[in-house]
């Protein structure tokens, strides 16, 4: 069904938007998999206002949440075939597509959340964004979502070998699953959305999300240890269809990127709320946060930054380290 009502979408969108010049409307359609409280939404909420308010009403970008139009992966799908015109997808399932957003699943690639801000509002961001081109997708701004860090059932995890025998749930991404190898897990692919019953029963010892994924979840009533050693930074994309963006016009296109831009900055600040809330709730409800000494994991991973010399990926991973 998600399938008929978004390829009918794009019907109506090169209709309206041809027809946009002489006062006709462009339509938008944007399917997302997150709920309606999560910051990310509400920022989608925000850009698609400020698109609003920009075309004086000409053009509405209409917001999908929870999955209505599909998963990540089958949404990326769609905006490549011009079925869907935008989506938000985590750069983890991205990378099957745009092979170097494999650099956000290294772990340690970034010194902390401004370095990697300054690296992502740089020339190396705007990059990995114009690489979705080939790919026929366009991005066109990152959300925050934190940093990553992992979570058990019974086992603190204070030092790197504390993982050792663990079944770590990791997300559908080769350089996920050999980040936790190189930690000492044993990296488990689990659906996100099967992911509480596989904790609950005992199928995976732990996971690895950030703090507001980790509570809005209710991980935390499973799991009693979380350990903030932030291994990596995953951050969402906005996208929008290539075919799609080549149809519309410049001053469409325009209002297409100032307002996710705009939007950008507000979701980071409204992230920095969520993310505090989330470390008072889960603490709350008795989740030990322990502060583990993040060298002693940056240390492991020496090895695997090494194997991706000569990479794409290890040529970006280079240039990040000397962004200072």
């Amino acid at each position: 069904v998600g399938m008929l009502i978004s390829t009918f979408g794009f019907a109506m969108l090169v209709r309206q938007g041809n027809a946009a010049g002489a006062g006709g409307r462009t339509v938008l359609k944007l399917g997302h998999g997150l709920d309606q409280n999560h910051p990310v939404h509400r920022a989608i909420v925000f850009m698609a206002e400020r698109v609003r308010e920009k075309s004086g009403g000409s053009v509405e970008v209409q917001v999908f949440p929870n999955g209505q139009l599909g998963s990540e992966t089958e949404s990326l799908e769609q905006l490549q075939r011009g079925a869907l015109a935008m989506t938000k997808t985590s750069t983890a399932p991205l990378e099957s597509f745009v092979p170097e957003m494999a650099i956000f699943g290294v772990p340690y690639a970034f010194r902390d959340a401004d370095h990697c801000w300054q690296v992502l509002h740089g020339e190396i961001g705007h990059e990995l964004l114009d690489a979705a081109s080939a790919h026929g997708l366009k991005g066109l701004c990152y959300y925050d979502a934190g940093a990553r860090s992992f979570y058990t059932l019974n086992t603190p995890i204070n030092e790197p070998k504390d993982l050792r025998g663990l079944k770590i749930r990791v997300q559908q991404s080769r350089t996920s699953m050999e980040m936790a190898q190189a930690l000492g897990a044993s990296p488990t692919p689990v659906d996100f959305g099967e992911l509480y019953t596989a904790l609950q029963s005992r199928m995976v010892d732990g996971a690895e999300n950030n703090l507001p994924s980790f509570f809005s979840s209710r991980h935390f009533e499973v799991c009693k240890h979380y350990a903030l050693n932030e291994h990596t930074r995953v951050p969402d994309v906005l996208l929008v269809s290539k075919k799609v963006w080549d149809r519309l016009s410049p001053e469409i296109q325009g209002w297409l990127q100032e307002a996710p831009d705009e939007s950008s900055e507000y979701q980071r600040e409204l992230w920095r709320e969520e993310d505090q809330l989330a470390l008072a709730e889960v603490q709350q409800k008795g989740v030990s946060v322990t502060h583990p000494d993040r060298s002693k994991f940056a240390d492991l991973v020496g090895p695997m930054h090494q194997s991706l010399t000569g990479t794409p990926v290890g040529e970006l991973l280079r240039r990040i380290k000397e962004e200072h």
